[in-house]
């Protein structure tokens, strides 16, 4: 029988734990509090800043590159249809049941080990923090973005999410708009007032068919979608206003301000943008850790889903174990093989990083 993985027992009995302690977003103090006993079991020095917790490697020298190891331990709230109890942890076989055990729980387990075998290295070329997020599943403000100015400069990052152990390259952002026909109220037996949810129609039939120019290679076109509508008080008035919500996913040729200005332009209702905040991403090919990924025989691919990965301004790359397919589904799951692997492969991945094939120039160097 293979040996396990460095320090998976330890990491598989964490995601257990953390799995028995609910942590919606805002409410991950519980699961914030044993990952610094964690920590500090483990002789590291956590730091905490709301429900985020993180740590710095113990040999950090300030010439060194810093990579950023990154994932979150909030999760969204269990939908209807669970067999099983969400926040117990139940093992089935290859299979780990519970909430946030795909999603991201599987990834940051993962990601924690790998932290713990490198802390030991002193000559390890990179620095490395890793931060176990909060607010994540509501790109909150109390996340990711709280902690970026309270840690040293940060080169670049990887941000663990269930992919596969496969590379996403890209992200879509997300713009979320809340648009506002207003029309002219009148009674619905005559021929009176500008009914204000036809008014919305034709906005809406134009977001279902145009299509922008520019479409990216890993991402595809632009996508609008409506979600919501809200019309009308009562059947015999024609409505004044109406109500629709607009999901855009931009996809890495257009700034989320400049969809929005395109879209105001060419509606009839008034639009307004709850965040720009949440870009899309995008990182080099050539870039060192691309370069190490695709050294392992790991694939690319362009994510259609949001992480803190938009909240980062630094190249990174979002890879995990788990299956996004399974993630916020009734009976969550992670395999224990793929938290093998997926230890396995992050340690690989830095492995790799480090050095390039030819052994000649170290990829740190290469960042300098």
């Amino acid at each position: 029988m293979p040996l396990a993985p460095p320090f998976y027992s330890e990491v598989l009995d964490l995601l257990q734990a953390l799995i028995e302690r609910p942590s919606l977003s805002r409410q991950e103090g519980a699961t914030a509090d044993l990952l610094v006993s964690f920590f500090k079991a483990f002789n590291c020095q956590p730091y905490r800043h709301g429900n985020n917790v993180w740590v710095k490697s113990k040999y950090w020298q300030a010439d060194r590159p810093t990579l950023l190891l990154n994932s979150h331990h909030d999760t969204v709230a269990p939908v209807a249809g669970w067999k099983r109890p969400p926040h117990q942890a139940i093992l089935e076989g290859d299979h780990l049941f519970g909430l946030g055990s795909n999603d991201a729980g599987g990834s940051l387990v993962t990601l924690i080990a790998t932290f713990l075998y490198y802390d030991e290295l002193p000559d390890y070329p990179f620095n490395l923090i890793l931060v176990a997020s909060a607010e994540e599943e509501i790109s909150g403000a109390n996340g990711i973005a709280s902690v970026l100015p309270l840690v040293e400069h940060i080169d670049f990052g990887i941000v663990g999410e269930p992919t596969q152990m496969q590379m996403a390259v890209a992200e879509r952002g997300l713009m979320v708009i809340d648009a506002t026909a207003n029309g002219k109220a009148g009674h619905a037996a005559r021929n009176e007032g500008i009914n204000a949810l036809y008014l919305a129609l034709e906005d809406i039939q134009w977001l279902r068919k145009y299509q922008f120019a520019r479409q990216s290679e890993w991402l595809g076109p632009v996508k609008t979608t409506v979600t919501q509508i809200e019309a009308g008080q009562q059947h015999n008035i024609v409505p004044d206003v109406c109500k629709y919500v607009i999901d855009v996913r931009i996809n890495g040729c257009y700034r989320n301000e400049e969809v929005f200005d395109f879209l105001q332009k060419n509606t009839r209702a008034q639009l307004k943008a709850r965040s720009f905040r949440l870009q899309s991403s995008q990182i080099d090919l050539q870039h060192p850790l691309v370069r190490a990924g695709v050294a392992l025989g790991l694939n690319c691919f362009g994510s259609p889903t949001l992480s803190d990965q938009a909240l980062l301004p630094f190249p990174t790359i979002k890879i995990g174990c788990g299956d996004s397919a399974r993630s916020h589904t009734a009976d969550e799951y992670i395999k224990l093989s793929e938290l093998k692997h997926g230890i396995q492969t992050y340690i690989q991945l830095l492995k790799t990083l480090a050095y390039h094939a030819d052994g000649q120039q170290t990829m740190a160097e290469s960042l300098h």
